[in-house]
């Protein structure tokens, strides 16, 4: 309740202090909960997009055949031909794969002053962060000290020329996905990137990229979906049929309350920790393009 308080004269010229009271208003918890404007950030991209997965915390050794049989005509009591198989591997999590992880403190008065959850707050926050940074990982890691090699940084991928004032770069890509015998299921594109190739117009004065309203408005480039953002650098866009990217997970974003660790400080702990892999089943089955390639 807030105060107001004011000075008049009287008939009798006396002075007299007069109080009333007004009602200011008040906000309640869920409108102060509001009030945590929490920043901008790309929405996740790689898990969303449909990689395989594979839940290991060990190193993964997947066997993939490099060269297929070639097999004959062969008439009746004639020798078969023998022609073996060439096997390699795909080794993913490795021992010293290491993991993204991240201690915030907050201090015993500040979580029971605070009118929200400070503690559900922050967690959601922590594991937000985490994996926004995993997620610009798979894409774009360059497996330095231990960590992860993104997408765009695998070996064995082909490559291709983006040009956003040039349709033809994008027909390029899809024929070499074709070419290997890929049909790709999705284009990740940075958003500048997007936006030139929407004010790109055909012949008949439509944009290249339609929406498709059987799919739920879903955006398409020559048929294939698109994901945008701005994890990915401008001037460069992949093309990939994604059930063909290796995920490894040995934890997802995990949170530990560490009450006791700082109780010296009468303050406690939240721990989040993740540890993750990526490879290419097939690498000719990604396509990364880069502007001036």
């Amino acid at each position: 309740m807030a105060v107001k308080q004011s000075l008049f004269l009287t008939p009798r010229k006396g002075i007299h202090l007069s109080t009333s009271t007004t009602t200011a208003p008040t906000l309640t918890r869920e409108q102060v909960a509001n009030l945590l404007v929490q920043p901008l950030e790309a929405a996740s991209v790689v898990m969303a997009a449909g990689p395989t997965v594979f839940d290991s915390s060990e190193p993964l050794r997947i066997p993939t055949l490099t060269a297929g049989t070639a097999p004959g005509f062969v008439g009746e009591g004639e020798l078969i031909p023998t022609d073996d198989v060439e096997f390699d591997e795909l080794k993913l999590m490795p021992s010293d794969r290491k993991s993204l992880k991240v201690i915030t403190r907050y201090t015993a008065e500040l979580a029971r002053q605070s009118v929200m959850g400070l503690d559900a707050v922050l967690q959601a926050r922590l594991v937000n962060d985490v994996a926004n940074k995993l997620d610009s990982a798979l894409l774009t890691g360059d497996g330095a000290d231990g960590s992860i090699t993104g997408i765009i940084n695998q070996p064995g991928v082909q490559t291709g020329t983006l040009d956003v004032a040039d349709p033809d770069s994008l027909l390029d890509a899809l024929a070499l996905a074709h070419a290997a015998e890929v049909t790709p299921s999705t284009w990740i594109v940075n958003a500048a990137d997007y936006i030139a190739l929407r004010k790109l117009k055909g012949a008949d004065g439509r944009g290249l990229v339609q929406t498709d309203i059987t799919a739920d408005a879903a955006q398409r480039l020559h048929g294939t979906g698109v994901i945008v953002t701005n994890k990915l650098p401008q001037g460069t866009a992949v093309l990939a049929n994604m059930s063909e990217v290796a995920v490894v997970r040995d934890t997802n974003p995990t949170v530990t309350v560490l009450s006791e660790r700082y109780a010296e400080y009468d303050e406690i702990g939240l721990r989040v920790t993740s540890r993750f892999d990526l490879g290419l089943l097939r690498p000719e089955g990604v396509i990364v393009l880069t502007a001036g390639a």
